[in-house]
């Protein structure tokens, strides 16, 4: 009966850690992480954005109107470079103003991403329709978390920064897309 039981022991132990899971998810799994790399499209080479409207994680109806400079962060709330970006994102968004910022979440659930925009006091509005980044698919695809696009005063795509934002970096680019 105890060899019996000290072979079961070590199977047991196996089965139940593997039960953990750490909180992860498969959306956790598979994001591609950006390297803070910068592009900018000279104008003449620019296309339309998508259209920025939808439900905010406020429940409310949000529409971003074309004629000012937007902002658009793309985040998760599970996403690390997106905690370490979030305060950096809500300074600049009060240092400037005269720009849109816009979130978009993406894989992830509502509850989680209002904990964490009250957690890093973010000021702007959150999208919950992540099916608006497809419009993004010909210009600069938003294709790391997180990623940032900059929309210029026509509603085209000016910029992207894919990985985590900087002051610099950012600030850099919303002086020169808005003095255009």
């Amino acid at each position: 009966m105890k060899i019996k039981n000290l072979l079961l022991a070590p199977l047991v132990a196996l089965a139940l850690s593997s039960c953990g899971g750490g909180g992860s998810s498969i959306a956790e799994e598979s994001y591609v992480s950006g390297n803070g790399s910068v592009s900018y499209i000279k104008q003449a080479d620019r296309i339309p954005a998508p259209r920025l409207s939808g439900m905010t994680l406020t429940g409310k109806n949000y529409t971003y109107d074309v004629g000012k400079v937007a902002v658009v962060n793309v985040w998760a709330s599970w996403c690390a470079p997106c905690r370490a970006e979030a305060p950096t994102l809500a300074a600049l968004s009060e240092k400037y103003s005269n720009v849109a910022f816009i979130g978009i979440l993406t894989r992830d659930n509502p509850v989680n991403a209002e904990a964490f925009t009250r957690r890093f006091s973010l000021p702007y509005p959150t999208l919950i329709d992540d099916s608006v980044l497809i419009g993004f698919r010909k210009s600069l695809p938003a294709n790391a978390i997180p990623s940032t696009v900059l929309i210029d005063k026509k509603g085209n795509v000016a910029a992207r920064i894919s990985g985590e934002v900087t002051v610099a970096s950012l600030s850099e680019l919303i002086e020169k897309v808005s003095a255009e």
